[in-house]
């Protein structure tokens, strides 16, 4: 899994090269929290529910308050073509969505 994670981190930051600090560590925890939102949670095996909590706790950590985040980054570089081409791939409102 971490290997899987530093591949997604590897990636957001290579393409991310000339934005601001802030947008680039936004983009890549959004893309983090974009991969547990399509992590499959179903069954009721002992390795599945341990499976659906680790998805639930890491959906905690790298979503909450992503939709605030991103509406602010946006307001803060509506003048940098370049930040709002990469921020405006993502999503606007994701939160509560994850568990649909």
């Amino acid at each position: 899994m971490t290997l899987i994670l530093c591949g997604i981190t590897s990636v957001a930051v290579a393409e991310s090269k000339g934005l601001p600090q802030e947008v680039k560590s936004y983009i890549a925890e959004r893309n983090i929290c974009d991969h547990f939102r399509g992590e499959p949670i179903e069954g009721n095996s002992p390795e599945q529910i341990e499976r659906r909590e680790f998805v639930a706790d890491s959906l905690d950590i790298y979503c909450s308050g992503t939709d605030k985040r991103l509406a602010a980054l946006k307001r803060r570089y509506k003048n940098n073509r370049a930040a709002m081409d990469k921020l405006s791939q993502y999503e606007e409102r994701i939160e509560g969505a994850e568990s649909n």
